[in-house]
């Protein structure tokens, strides 16, 4: 490749490390073409799947300060960008490579933080974050139902304690 594309291609890579929620590299060897296309269909709209020499994807990463994949960037390397849910994308992957064993996940970088092959595993084993969410309202709403129970109790109780001792004294009497 000429200076003059190298450049091109280092700015673009560089563009996307820097717009992308989560980076994801692959190995893709052994993969069709069909089985690629299926795969970025799979990721959808707000992923891309590229492929890119590593010695360029090196240097973007490192012009947009993405640090520690230097060790993943080795033989053939594919990069998943992923603007949005990154857990999402990473469910794709996992699930894609059971049935696609060519596919193998080297490693990733999402929120700061470098993931080797087990830690994505790991972030696909998260649950979506509709599902977590939703969890924490039910959460809250058993907080305050207790509470709600909790205030109720008092006053009932008070009110059958002196109910009964009101039936003792009319019987007694």
């Amino acid at each position: 490749m000429l200076r003059p594309e190298k450049a091109e291609v280092i700015a673009a890579l560089t563009e996307q490390f820097r717009d992308a929620d989560a980076v994801y590299l692959t190995e893709y060897r052994g993969l069709s073409v069909p089985q690629i296309s299926d795969l970025r269909e799979k990721l959808g709209r707000d992923t891309s799947y590229t492929v890119a020499k590593n010695t360029l994807a090196r240097i973007a990463a490192k012009e947009a300060g993405v640090e520690g994949l230097d060790e993943m960037l080795s033989g053939p390397t594919a990069l998943t960008f992923v603007k949005g849910d990154f857990v999402e994308a990473a469910k794709v992957l996992r699930d894609f490579t059971k049935d696609n064993k060519q596919l193998v996940v080297k490693g990733g970088f999402a929120d700061g933080t470098v993931y080797d092959a087990e830690g994505v595993t790991k972030l696909a084993d998260l649950e979506s974050r509709p599902v977590l969410l939703s969890k924490i309202a039910y959460s809250l709403k058993a907080v305050q139902t207790k509470t709600a129970q909790l205030f109720v109790a008092l006053p009932t109780k008070a009110v059958r304690t002196v109910d009964a001792l009101r039936e003792k004294q009319e019987k007694a009497a």
